[in-house]
């Protein structure tokens, strides 16, 4: 794929995406709110811990906790969305994920504990099922007749490149502007073993190109925090998947402080998912890394905090969360641009 047409698509979804910030936005007065999930070492989500358990750090500095909230799913509604990407998956793979699917949809005699809509993308685009619902066994019914065959589309040639990325692109705004108008949380459980990085030493970009790339970057993380929307992928080809391509992506995990720093792996399918609070989980038991991705869900802390003032537009803010029993692990999301705006990419 030519760096070009990737800056091209890049620039669609800027395009597409009439929630994300303009040159006049800036943070929100009220603070920066985000979803906290605490587990212990074992996994195991921990409720009852109060406001003055938690330390907020923006990019190392303590902040005043502005609100704090204890949230369950008895409060909050939350909504999940699960994807089988028929794309970027080896087609051998996806008998093995369809059975993990239809199996985490029939246990507890198909009742779920969330809403649920199922997606799959295909070479045709995202096709996403109408309406939510908890009743697995009906939402088995509608997947198991989806026909999710063999594509023009092949993983393993070189020159799928382009079309998968192309795809996956769409699909991704497609899917969060659908989740943008759906009240409360929503979590997108993306199955695949990721998208097409487009990175690497031979590589080239341009001013423009990392303008753009930038942009993007800013915009997307700070929409998935706005919408209250986490990713989270499960890499079904587990075993199967070569090392060095299941964790390529992590070399891109730094989140990039300007356009010169900035790759197009800052856009990776796993990246995202992080960057968001979610997990990335890799194994051939798809129903345990479903089960495992929702489990933090069982409850949460919704936290608000003052942040610090932003001295430039689009100025990255890592955010740590402290917990004064150590023994526990928070997960959320990782940063936020402060004074968004959409810069001109320079020619």
């Amino acid at each position: 794929m030519t760096i070009e047409r990737f800056v091209y698509l890049l620039l669609a979804l800027v395009l597409a995406a009439p929630a994300c910030a303009t040159a006049q936005d800036s943070m929100p007065s009220r603070g920066i709110s985000i979803a906290v999930a605490v587990d212990t070492k074992s996994d195991q989500p921990v409720t009852g811990l109060a406001q003055h358990d938690f330390t907020i750090l923006d990019n190392k500095t303590p902040r005043p906790i502005t609100s704090f909230k204890v949230v369950s799913i008895a409060n909050e509604p939350i909504h999940v969305i699960l994807l089988v990407d028929a794309v970027n998956m080896p087609f051998q793979a996806l008998s093995f994920t369809r059975q993990g699917i239809e199996e985490y949809l029939k246990s507890n005699e198909g009742k779920l504990a969330y809403p649920t809509t199922l997606a799959i993308l295909t070479d045709k685009g995202a096709q996403i099922a109408n309406g939510f619902s908890s009743d697995g066994n009906a939402l088995n019914d509608i997947f198991h007749n989806q026909q999710i065959g063999l594509r023009e589309i092949n993983r393993n040639s070189e020159w799928s490149g382009p079309e998968r990325l192309q795809i996956s692109l769409e699909a991704f705004n497609q899917l969060a502007g659908f989740a943008s108008k759906i009240p409360g949380r929503k979590v997108v459980i993306w199955i695949s073993p990721g998208w097409p990085l487009v990175s690497g030493p031979r590589v080239d970009l341009s001013m423009r190109d990392e303008q753009q790339i930038f942009n993007n970057v800013v915009l997307i993380s700070n929409q998935l925090r706005q919408d209250n929307l986490t990713l989270y992928n499960v890499n079904p080809w587990g075993v199967g998947e070569p090392l060095e391509r299941e964790n390529y992506y992590e070399a891109f995990l730094k989140a990039p402080v300007n356009p010169s720093n900035v790759q197009p792996g800052a856009l990776s399918l796993q990246v995202l998912a992080i960057h968001s609070g979610g997990l990335v989980e890799s194994s051939s038991d798809v129903t345990g890394s479903i089960e495992k991705c929702l489990n933090e869900l069982r409850s949460w802390y919704q936290i608000a905090f003052d942040p610090l003032p932003a001295d430039k537009p689009n100025e990255y803010h890592h955010i740590e969360v402290r917990l004064d029993q150590r023994a526990l692990t928070a997960h959320t999301t990782d940063g936020y641009y402060a004074n968004p705006k959409v810069l001109q990419p320079q020619r």
